[in-house]
């Protein structure tokens, strides 16, 4: 019996980048694993929460309690927002017996990407399930650490050990990769001379990889990061994990559908 999971796309990846999330969707089916969407699901709560705004926060992220609160699993294409569920609902609810009881009850079974692939699924190894149609031209990559996934789900060696089992990746690890990029969601805003600085030795970290793409886990780092590299007229590929996965394991060129 394949293993069932739900998707909570995100926003930015639903605004932004449907693309990853079409990818996360043939990525898991590759898997074996019986994927649906919840049409009811909204945001997270996170911008609003992170910005003071309790209030405001709270009932967006019931809204996602109640849409996944009988799902087996739910997957998450961002470490920053399977952080929000799984570590800071428990805060957000903590005058709320009910809904802390709720938030409590589906955190365990909330998992950013390469956490579900990796610790669920276990699947370790990704060559066997690419066969001779992911093989494609070799690629070498580096990889951005987002700091919610690290920090707050303490995600490191799963990213890369999937990235590590591709056939034709080879990944160059960046200087001060567990360095933010100045993203922050409203920090950037905030503080925009600071956020710049940070992702400018983001980028020239990333630069002096001498790779032809930047992978990361969180389309919140991706969207930074790549915005600022345009700007600059900097020929590095931005990808989701899940893009390169799919690249790999399904066999798509860049642009294909």
């Amino acid at each position: 019996m394949p293993v069932r999971a739900s998707l909570f796309v995100t926003c930015i990846v639903d605004q932004l980048y449907p693309e990853v999330g079409e990818s996360v969707v043939r990525v898991l089916r590759r898997l074996g694993v019986d994927v649906d969407f919840p049409p009811a699901q909204t945001c997270c709560g996170q911008p609003a929460f992170n910005s003071g705004f309790w209030s405001d926060a709270k009932p967006i992220a019931e809204r996602l309690l109640s849409t996944f609160r009988s799902e087996p699993c739910v997957v998450v294409p961002s470490g920053s927002c399977a952080s929000m569920i799984r570590v800071f609902y428990s805060e957000l609810f903590h005058d709320d017996p009910v809904l802390l009881a709720e938030a409590q009850a589906l955190a365990p079974r909330v998992y950013e990407l390469s956490e579900f692939i990796h610790d669920v699924l276990g699947v370790t190894d990704l060559g066997p399930y690419c066969g001779p149609e992911g093989a494609r031209e070799s690629r070498r990559i580096t990889y951005h650490e987002g700091c919610h996934l690290m920090r707050e789900l303490g995600a490191a060696s799963q990213p890369r050990a999937l990235i590590g089992s591709l056939p034709g990746v080879e990944l160059v690890e960046m200087d001060q990769v567990d360095v933010c990029c100045g993203f922050g969601g409203s920090f950037s805003v905030k503080y925009p001379d600071i956020s710049g600085a940070m992702l400018q030795d983001k980028i020239d970290r990333i630069q002096a990889t001498g790779t032809g793409a930047f992978v990361s886990c969180d389309t919140g780092c991706i969207m930074h990061i790549a915005g600022g590299m345009e700007r600059q007229g900097v020929d590095v590929q931005p990808m989701h994990l899940a893009q390169l996965l799919d690249e790999r394991l399904n066999g798509l060129a860049e642009g294909e559908p």
